[in-house]
């Protein structure tokens, strides 16, 4: 078992404590230096020996908490800059605004990459399975790789997909392409058959059971053939996002690839085919 002896994970222990004594989650300069400070500890390649599987049961309490947490701030950070960007007359060119947009371009660019290698064809119809309120992914895709493919974006927060449908209202071809659906995805069943491509997104199921359901829901609906793409954490970075494990979470599906990225793009991308 490994604690904290390790000073990587000592570190991580002092910035979980600042972290959960905020407040807030909302962004402003203490909750950005402190999530910019733990980014920059986890994220370095170095750190990809970690295995949190083995860590302490303590260390492991910490770490699905520090998880919780950073999917809220994610959220907050989201919607924040949502909602300033649906004060813009064309949202959509002004999303380089938002701090992270290059690592989603990036990973948007990786994401494709992957589809190319392992898809015959352009995929039709691409569902998005946690979108929220600033749904980059499936507007980077529809925008720069995917340009005559149809994105569904689900959502179980209403507020989410409305701050999401006003940044594309705007545009005439991203409002016909790019569609929301206000749902939990365990109601969605019989239209996930229309899917070519599902992605999940990293904060759809925080803790290992619920992704783990989400996944075996997807499997149990998805078409035979179709692709699902799955976000997940390598190494340290598995402090800031759950982990997919290829050999426990993925019954049902045969893995195509996993990559893990060496740069500041923090999450794993693991791609499947539904078998």
């Amino acid at each position: 078992m490994v604690c904290h002896g390790d000073p990587l994970i000592q570190t991580v222990f002092e910035l979980h404590e600042k972290i959960s004594s905020l407040d807030s989650l909302k962004p402003c300069r203490d909750v950005n230096t402190l999530l910019s400070q733990l980014v920059l500890t986890c994220t370095p390649h170095s750190h990809h020996h970690i295995d949190v599987a083995r860590l302490c049961n303590k260390a492991q309490e910490m770490r699905s908490d520090l998880i919780r947490l950073c999917g809220e701030a994610e959220g907050q950070l989201e919607s924040h800059f949502a909602t300033i960007l649906g004060s813009f007359d064309r949202p959509i060119e002004n999303l380089e605004i938002f701090p992270y947009y290059k690592n989603y371009l990036k990973l948007a660019q990786l994401e494709f990459t992957l589809l190319t290698q392992h898809c015959t064809g352009v995929p039709n119809r691409v569902a998005f399975v946690g979108s929220g309120p600033l749904p980059l992914t499936s507007i980077v895709l529809a925008s720069n790789h995917l340009t005559t493919t149809s994105f569904h974006n689900y959502d179980i927060d209403p507020s989410a997909n409305s701050k999401a449908i006003r940044l594309i209202s705007s545009d005439p071809d991203l409002s016909k392409r790019v569609l929301f659906h206000t749902c939990d995805v365990f109601k969605v069943t019989k239209e996930l058959k229309e899917y070519d491509v599902v992605l999940l997104a990293a904060l759809v199921g925080m803790n290992k059971e619920d992704k783990a359901r989400a996944i075996e829901h997807l499997g149990r609906y998805m078409k035979s053939g179709a692709i699902l793409m799955v976000r997940s954490a390598h190494g340290a970075r598995a402090f800031l996002y759950p982990v997919v494990d290829v050999h426990s979470d993925l019954g049902g599906f045969e893995v195509l690839s996993v990559f893990h990225p060496k740069d500041e793009v923090v999450n794993s991308v693991i791609l499947a085919r539904k078998c």
